[in-house]
């Protein structure tokens, strides 16, 4: 059997915004008599929306009214009510995520957007959804070998490293394409990021804010270094003296890339990678051409092997729209009322079976939820446990009576119970929770989940006739 939703990916980035509509469809993949196991079968784009360039007040304030009206008109001109987008995500990206209002307008929005359109933010995350949007990880199933892909946008570049549907590794670099402005007629330079200036200062070249350019060739050595430093973070030459300066949150740690043959390239430099030489290479008023053009002759090229993408500018909002949602397990327990449930922090316990202990369990749990304390006040947490394979009744019934008495003060304060493991086990422990609950007390309890520490996950309405919760586990980082 087979049911099909309707998804949104908008993508706020540092030049530009955008919108796709995607139609999903989920089927059940397990035979007559055996559970069902509910899967995303295929994605299918229905709608690209046009390319704005980001509306902002100032240099520090996004134009939410603006972006709010775009996102509106997009869906009247694909003619789609806004009650029929169910799932899907709101991704702000690059320096955008860096706006004073940046999570007031992707929260904002995510509600404006539709019932389950959900707020992320963050390098990582934004460096992954690329990655599969822009079909790399496709590829490296494909052709069974780890793959790169590099999203280089207005103002970072995200790396994200994949083998198959596995994220191997991430990495983000303050390097893009809006990083230093400049007006395509006077050539007069408008804007220079805060680490462009400091590289200028070291470089010692005289361009500034205000200052009009004689010829393109005068940024020449800021772009060679930000090639440079983009062939180090693939594991291409020799480190650059400002390749630590240009990370923005951290490079690759699990991974090294220079054992990774294959590279794909997105975001709108990526476009800048194919245009014609003749072009005014400020034509976009940025050093987005100066920046592809040297690109195209790095040696990324020589030492690696260049994969055709299937989507450059909209790989991260095709990936927002098709790849930031998944469904749970099927054997799952939970309370309709309480959902959908939104932006709820991660506490992740790693449980040895043999040497479960209900009293140590509950006090591993309590300890750990003091993290979530804020000004006094602890906030919903989801608790998450790995290491549940195949456990007896007695072991759930424990598992059970150790979450009841860990998250005794949750309880108190009435929130939502919110219980996730990565085996087939939630409906069973499930009703082993309710059974220790305050009677009708609200909780949910989901299966074949996967996150880490530091993730938040959002939990929407039943889809595939209430079969399974379509949950989406992002991270929120504006910095």
């Amino acid at each position: 059997m087979e049911s099909t939703v309707l998804s949104v990916g908008i993508d706020i980035g540092t030049s530009t915004t955008q919108l796709v509509l995607s139609r999903l469809t989920l089927q059940n993949k397990a035979s007559s008599f055996s559970v069902p196991n509910i899967v995303i079968s295929k994605k299918e784009i229905i709608y690209q929306s046009a390319i704005i360039f980001t509306p902002l007040m100032d240099g520090y304030t996004i134009d939410y009214p603006q972006i709010a009206q775009f996102v509106a008109q997009e869906y009247l001109n694909a003619g789609i009510d806004r009650e029929a987008i169910q799932i899907g995500a709101i991704i702000i990206t690059g320096e955008t995520a860096r706006k004073e209002n940046a999570e007031r307008v992707v929260q904002t929005l995510s509600h404006d957007a539709g019932d389950f359109v959900v707020a992320t933010a963050g390098p990582d995350l934004e460096g992954i959804l690329a990655a599969k949007g822009a079909g790399a990880g496709k590829y490296s199933k494909g052709k069974k070998a780890p793959i790169i892909n590099l999203d280089i946008g207005g103002g970072t570049t995200n790396l994200a490293a994949l083998d198959g549907d596995q994220v191997l590794d991430t990495a983000c670099f303050d390097i893009g394409g809006r990083l230093i402005r400049i007006d395509p007629i006077s050539m007069e330079v408008s804007y220079i990021a805060p680490k462009i200036k400091y590289l200028i200062h070291q470089l010692n070249i005289g361009v500034h804010e205000g200052s009009v350019l004689q010829s393109a060739k005068q940024l020449n050595p800021i772009i060679d270094v930000l090639v440079r430093v983009l062939e180090n973070s693939v594991g291409v030459g020799e480190r650059n003296p400002f390749f630590d300066h240009l990370i923005t949150n951290h490079s690759f740690s699990k991974l090294d890339p220079s054992l990774v043959r294959l590279i794909t390239f997105s975001g709108g430099v990526a476009d800048c990678m194919e245009q014609d030489e003749t072009q005014n290479p400020f034509i976009y008023g940025d050093i987005g051409l100066l920046l592809g053009r040297k690109l195209r002759e790095s040696m990324i090229f020589q030492h690696k092997t260049v994969v055709h993408s299937h989507e450059t500018i909209r790989a991260t909002v095709v990936g927002a729209g098709s790849y930031s949602v998944t469904v749970s397990g099927s054997t799952i327990s939970y309370t309709q009322s309480v959902l959908p449930l939104r932006n709820i922090p991660i506490l992740r316990l790693a449980i040895e079976k043999a040497k479960l202990d209900t009293g140590k369990l509950a006090n591993c749990i309590k300890n750990q939820l003091e993290v979530f304390r804020i000004n006094g006040v602890l906030a919903n947490v989801a608790i998450y446990m790995t290491g549940l394979s195949s456990p007896t009744f007695a072991q759930l019934q424990s598992c059970a009576k150790a979450i009841r008495l860990g998250a005794d003060e949750l309880i108190k304060n009435e929130v939502p119970l919110i219980v996730m493991t990565d085996e087939d086990i939630a409906k069973a422990l499930g009703h082993s929770l309710f059974t220790f609950l305050p009677p009708k007390y609200p909780y949910v309890c989901i299966d074949r989940i996967r996150v880490g520490s530091g993730d938040y996950i959002d939990i929407g309405e039943p889809v595939a006739h209430a079969a399974v919760l379509p949950v989406s586990v992002k991270t929120l980082l504006f910095y």
